[in-house]
């Protein structure tokens, strides 16, 4: 198997498949149609070749995904609900391309600040309780780490319940389905596509899932009694945390090794709450958004020549 290079994410009622600085946004309309739309973004990394370093890049990369990310999925839901954009003046349009890129920013500072509350604030604050029964700091460690995973395991599962997301994680499994279609040297199209699993070793569940266990790992090291100290600790070795759990995913989207394999089951095991087999129409979109910034025809055929 060789990794095509190119990555997604599952958006309202569509997909936004990115390669490289392209991207393309596949949304399927109220009426029924596919609308595709292109587009390039050049985020930090882009022509700066220090952010672009190992254990660095992981960083960045993951700001530039949520940024893009929320991008797209604010466009697509106007697509999705049939709320398209009439004309506007060369005026309204950079006021409103100002006020998006500020919407932007602004939801994704607060995602952040809301992920650090409720796994990192929220486990440390509930394996105090234990403090009274638990001398050791070691162990400590090891119950803030378990109340971090449990939490995060809740909250995917708390989510994949709820109906629009029900469908939204249904796009998630149709966009794996298409890159895994690919990369195992079959044709795109829906009967390929079909039959091709919705687990990718390369898919932000199982980012997350990693700097999960790396930030219990991290955390098994910090060993003091003062809580504000703990905490500030794990808030500076955050991009830390991010740029190791980075590498190896990548790492994992590009080894068939048996042990990176291996390590990478307990993620793919997470993406089973993220992923929902999707319907033919679905599909459909997927393949739009790949088609659109990706020739995986070429793909295929150095993939034959080799």
């Amino acid at each position: 198997m060789r990794t095509s290079g190119i990555g997604g994410q599952a958006v309202m009622e569509g997909i936004m498949m990115k390669n490289k600085e392209t991207y393309a946004l596949a949304v399927r309309l109220p009426n029924g149609e596919i609308k595709v739309e292109t587009d390039e973004y050049k985020g930090f990394l882009s022509g700066k070749k220090f952010l672009s370093l190992p254990f660095i890049r992981g960083v960045f990369n993951f700001v530039d995904s949520l940024v893009l990310g929320t991008g797209t999925l604010m466009r697509s839901s106007l697509l999705s609900e049939g709320e398209e954009e009439g004309e506007l003046t060369e005026e309204e349009q950079v006021k409103k391309e100002k006020d998006d890129s500020l919407y932007v920013t602004i939801t994704v500072a607060v995602s952040i600040v809301i992920a650090v509350g409720l796994f990192m604030l929220l486990p440390l604050w509930i394996s105090g309780f234990f403090r009274r029964i638990v001398v050791s700091s070691a162990w400590m460690a090891v119950i803030e780490g378990a109340v971090r995973l449990l939490i995060f395991v809740a909250y995917l599962f708390l989510i994949s319940r709820m109906k629009e997301i029900q469908r939204v994680f249904m796009y998630h499994g149709a966009e794996h389905k298409c890159i895994n279609c690919i990369e195992h040297g079959m044709e795109l199209n829906v009967e390929n596509v079909r039959k091709s699993s919705k687990q990718h070793k390369r898919c932000g569940t199982s980012f997350l899932f990693i700097v999960i266990v790396v930030s219990i790992g991290v955390g098994f090291f910090i060993q003091t009694g003062n809580v504000w100290f703990r905490l500030g600790i794990r808030l500076l070795l955050l991009p830390v945390i991010a740029g190791i759990s980075y590498e190896f995913i990548r790492l994992a989207g590009r080894s068939e090794s048996g042990f990176v394999n291996l390590l990478s089951r307990p993620g793919l095991a997470m993406q089973n709450l993220t992923t929902r087999e999707p319907d033919d129409g679905m599909i459909e979109v997927a393949i739009a958004a790949v088609e659109a910034v990706f020739d995986w025809k070429a793909f295929l055929a150095e993939e034959t020549a080799s």
